[in-house]
């Protein structure tokens, strides 16, 4: 194939992947209608932080590692697993009743990006994606960092775009999903889908 129909490709690919509801739709969507656009943003950001660091690990070795190293990848597993339970236990045990706007401010300066970035950083899944999934558009002689970094570039672009669509959909919606019950009922639900997700990483195999 051609750099273009590589590129084309791989978008394509890359599009289906980002709009599948997984882990990262569902923090969104949880931080969006409970603790405002601006954490929902700062989650965002984070969770494609987490995507550079992967494709960074790709491009310089380390996720070759994790895919071919037993320990390696079972080490991470478990780690994001914890995680991700960590998340999920506190969300099910301690759900919010209200948020006050200003003292959310003051307290999630950098604390959703830090969840998102971890979310993804400690999940082998995304490395190993990466791993078995980049090097098909790679074009042969063609620079292994160079086009890695362009196509997580891709894939983080497209997670920002469908990112800030499932923001800008809460909006409108923003009075109904501040009432106490609902926020209360999207913390639970949230952090049964992290529970899941944990349990799923947790017992996964290659």
């Amino acid at each position: 194939m051609s750099i273009a129909d590589n590129l084309l490709a791989f978008t394509f690919a890359a599009t289906l992947l980002t709009l599948t509801p997984g882990l990262d739709t569902a923090l969104v969507l949880r931080t969006a209608t409970v603790e405002g656009k601006r954490q929902a943003l700062q989650a965002t950001l984070g969770i494609n932080a987490g995507c550079l660091l992967w494709g960074a690990a790709v491009a310089f070795g380390l996720g070759a590692l994790i895919a071919i190293s037993e320990v390696a990848y079972t080490l991470l597993k478990y780690c994001g697993a914890a995680y991700l339970a960590w998340l999920g236990v506190n969300m099910l045990l301690r759900p919010r009743r209200s948020l006050a706007p200003e003292q959310a401010d003051r307290k999630a300066s950098g604390n959703w990006f830090l969840k998102g970035m971890l979310g993804n950083a400690l999940n082998p899944k995304v490395g190993i994606f990466y791993v078995s999934f980049l090097p098909q558009f790679i074009p042969q002689g063609h620079s292994l960092v160079a086009w890695t970094f362009g196509l997580v570039s891709i894939h983080v672009v497209l997670g920002l775009v469908w990112s800030l669509v499932l923001i800008g959909a809460t909006q409108p919606l923003s009075g109904f999903l501040r009432r106490e019950k609902v926020i209360r009922w999207m913390d639970r639900t949230t952090g049964l889908i992290f529970v899941l997700f944990a349990a799923r990483l947790a017992f996964s195999k290659r």
